[in-house]
Parts: C-alpha cells; sequence; structure tokens
C-alpha cells in the first residue's frame, strides 16, 4: 500500500506519540485534584506504600499522582527525558550522577529497608556461613546454583552487579538466569523452581506467607542496607514543579516519615521500612 509522504509523516507521528503514550500509562491514579503530578518508582508502589502518601498528599495539595511502575534504572531514564515530575529510586551512583549532570534535583533521603539473598532451604551453595554478600555469591556461582537476576537496570539489578563485580567472577551460564521482571513476581518464581535470589525486605515481609520453599540464606551486611531518595525535574518555574517539591518536602516531613515508619505494622505486624532517621547512617 502507497502513502504519500505528508501522510506517511502524520502516521509516523501518531505512532511514536502513542507508544510514548502507552509507555507513561499510569499503573494507579491516586487523588483528584488539578494539578497532575507523575511518579515512577517500583516497590514502593507495588507493595502500597505510594498509595498511602500519595493520596494523604493528594488530599491536602489539591493534586493527582499518576504512578507509573518502573525500577530505578527506567524512572531515572523516564526523569531525564522529562516524561515524568518526580522520581522515588534506590540506586545511588545514578542518583548522584543525575545531580552532577544536572537534570535532576532534590535526592531527598526517604528510608531504607535492606537485601536479603533467599534460596532453598537445603542451600545447595551453602551461602548461610557466608560471612559477606560477595562471599555467598561467589559460593553460588562456584556451585553454579540456579541463581535469578533482575537483569533490568533497577536498583536491585545495580545492587547485585556492584556484589557481582567485588566477587572477581562474571555470572554467566545456564544457572545465571535473566528474569526481567519485578521484585514481586520473581520472588516467587524463584520460591517454584528452587533458586537463589536477591529480594528486598519489604517484599519478603509481603510475601513470606506465600512462600513454601525459600528461607532467608544471608543478610546483614552493610553493603545490603538499600536507601531510598526522591529527586525531580530541576526548577520551580510552574505549578507542577512547585508542587513535586512540596511533595518531596511532605515524604521528609515528621507526617510523611510516620506513614512511611508505620506503613505494614497493622497488616503484617511489621514496619515494611524504615525511615530516614534511621538510614541516614547508611546513606552519602
Amino acid at each position: 500500500m502507497f502513502f504519500p509522504r505528508p501522510l506517511l509523516k502524520l502516521l509516523t507521528l501518531f505512532l511514536l506519540t502513542l507508544g510514548s503514550l502507552i509507555a507513561n500509562e499510569c499503573t494507579e491514579v491516586y487523588g483528584q485534584g488539578t494539578t497532575k503530578l507523575s511518579l515512577a518508582t517500583g516497590s514502593p508502589g507495588e507493595l502500597g506504600l505510594l498509595r498511602v502518601i500519595a493520596e494523604r498528599f493528594a488530599h491536602d495539595n489539591d493534586a493527582q499522582i499518576c504512578w507509573i511502575k518502573a525500577g530505578s534504572g527506567k524512572t531515572l531514564s523516564l526523569l531525564k527525558e522529562k516524561k515524568i515530575d518526580i522520581a522515588m529510586v534506590h540506586a545511588p551512583r545514578a542518583e548522584k550522577e543525575a545531580i552532577a549532570q544536572g537534570w535532576a534535583e532534590g535526592r531527598i533521603l526517604l528510608g531504607s529497608n535492606e537485601f536479603y539473598i533467599v534460596g532453598p532451604a537445603n542451600d545447595p551453595a551453602k551461602i548461610k556461613t557466608s560471612q559477606s554478600a560477595p562471599e555467598a555469591y561467589a559460593r553460588i556461582a562456584a556451585k553454579e546454583a540456579l541463581f535469578y537476576s533482575r537483569g533490568d537496570n533497577s536498583g536491585t539489578h545495580q545492587k547485585e552487579l556492584a556484589i557481582w563485580k567485588l566477587t572477581g567472577v562474571t555470572p554467566e551460564g545456564k544457572w545465571y538466569e535473566i528474569n526481567k521482571d519485578f521484585m514481586l513476581a520473581t520472588l516467587k518464581k524463584a520460591d517454584k523452581t528452587g533458586a537463589y535470589f536477591m529480594t528486598d525486605s519489604s517484599t519478603w515481609v509481603v510475601a513470606k506467607k506465600e512462600l513454601k520453599n525459600l528461607k532467608i540464606l544471608f543478610r546483614g551486611d552493610k553493603m545490603l542496607i538499600n536507601t531510598y531518595v526522591a529527586l525531580k525535574q530541576p526548577g520551580s518555574e510552574n505549578i507542577k514543579k512547585q508542587k513535586s517539591q512540596k511533595f518531596i518536602d511532605f515524604l521528609a516531613s515528621p507526617q510523611g516519615q510516620k506513614l512511611i515508619e508505620a506503613y505494614g505494622v497493622n497488616e503484617y505486624g511489621e514496619s515494611l521500612y524504615n525511615g530516614a532517621a534511621y538510614a541516614k547512617k547508611y546513606f552519602d
């Protein structure tokens, strides 16, 4: 079929626009206010913390917040491309680069959780007696025990790669499986297949009653502390940027911190996240 060149250009523009809209479609929307803000994050949205925070803020500040589900790498890309207003991420090196390059500002500490290395109860790689996270990974590689990688440039994936670098091992082979899915889905898959996986403690608390085969086999290494921050588009020249800053300030305020520290206690018997007061000793 032949299309005239002007029509072809319009069609191409339409498809590109449509693709952008689909890529940035809201996973959920909180509030019904006048000012519409877009925010990308992964687990804090998936586990429900963002809903609690965003609904309170939106109600009090005439705002509506669109959550786009994305890992930290994708979230920062969206912020750099000016497709979102706010990013909630856990990727310290990339966060610092964003600030240094001038396409993000803020980097306000929100809180933390930690990473656990989980695996089958019989622990074929014997990582339970490891003295560090790199040692645990090295044992998994030496045994060639099934290991799931997020493989998606998320904050979890970036942390995983940093650990592998310290081992001096390049993970490859049938035992090292790149999953490219979010935390909860990968954790459940590891439970079914008997794989090792590095999950965050928040997702573990939410999912552990459903998990039949996995156990926490290694935790406690300082490098497994996982800090979360918020960043925004630079500047304050319009209402969206002003309210973005106000949202970040709310997250760091006593009211916002109370919501973060209390989240999960009623439903799971423990908090899913530590607040900024605890996290700051691990933050740089």
